[in-house]
């Protein structure tokens, strides 16, 4: 939640447990796109999204995570 593109933080993103690095990426300003706000499991949004994994492919994987 800490990486959430507010005041200066980078902007992180999770879709399935992966960590994406979204800070600095063309519609991610301060931290939102499209409504959509880094920081969080967007795996949801993600989903209903017209992006594709190719889209992920690109970006900067910065860790995993689980629910467990």
């Amino acid at each position: 939640a800490a990486y959430n593109g507010k005041n200066g933080a980078d902007a992180y993103i999770a879709v399935d447990g992966v960590v994406y690095d979204v800070t600095g990426q063309k519609g991610w300003k301060n931290g939102v796109h499209h409504g959509v706000r880094a920081g969080r499991d967007v795996s949801l949004e993600f989903s209903t999204s017209p992006h594709s994994a190719a889209l992920l492919k690109q970006l900067t994987v910065v860790g995993t995570y689980t629910t467990d």
